[in-house]
């Protein structure tokens, strides 16, 4: 075994946790995954939020979402709400971040139009202030795709300190959501072909 190898063997043993497993990503480490299923009673259009422990959001789509399975490619993502609400007008200044739209929990963040036509809105899912919003998905669709918890997220979402706690209420914590999605599969099963 030459030193190249060996120095690999020992990089792998340090960054390994005891049970072979490979270490937890920044994600999994400091992010509590939240979700809202069938979001305006659209079947599996699931979001998803991760929360960190200082409070703020990261809203992204869930692993169940329409768009991340079939084969579809995103055809456009637009932040333009309405004639008079685009989120990319969002502007926040400040320490504490003063000057972001309030979001409700049903205010549209973005639309997505895949290139079969089918259009997806996204929600907000949780009250607070829009922080910014990934314009870098607006040049490369593809990362929401490929890296939707990541570099494909969709915006940044602050709640108010008061109701920080409170914003989880209405979500399904990771447990409870892959329960649902396990129903889910079971209830397609049982249905006759």
């Amino acid at each position: 075994m030459d030193q190249t190898e060996e120095l690999m063997e020992e990089v792998t043993e340090v960054v390994t946790e005891e049970d072979g497993a490979p270490p937890a990503s920044v994600v999994e480490r400091y992010f509590t995954r939240w979700y809202k299923a069938n979001m305006k009673e659209q079947a599996c259009e699931d979001h998803c939020i991760m929360q960190h422990s200082n409070r703020l959001c990261v809203l992204t789509l869930a692993e169940t979402h329409p768009i991340l399975h079939g084969g579809r490619t995103i055809k456009n993502i637009n932040y333009q709400i309405s004639n008079g609400c685009s989120r990319l007008d969002n502007r926040v200044a400040g320490k504490s971040k003063r000057g972001g739209q309030f979001l409700t929990e049903f205010a549209p963040v973005c639309r997505i139009t895949c290139t079969d036509e089918t259009e997806y809105t996204v929600y907000s899912c949780i009250r607070g202030h829009l922080l910014e919003v990934n314009q870098v998905i607006l040049e490369k669709p593809s990362l929401l795709l490929q890296k939707p918890s990541t570099d494909g997220y969709i915006a940044l979402i602050l709640p108010k300190q008061e109701e920080s706690k409170a914003i989880t209420k209405n979500l399904l914590s990771r447990d409870d959501f892959l329960a649902l999605v396990s129903k889910r599969a079971a209830d397609v099963q049982a249905q006759p072909s």
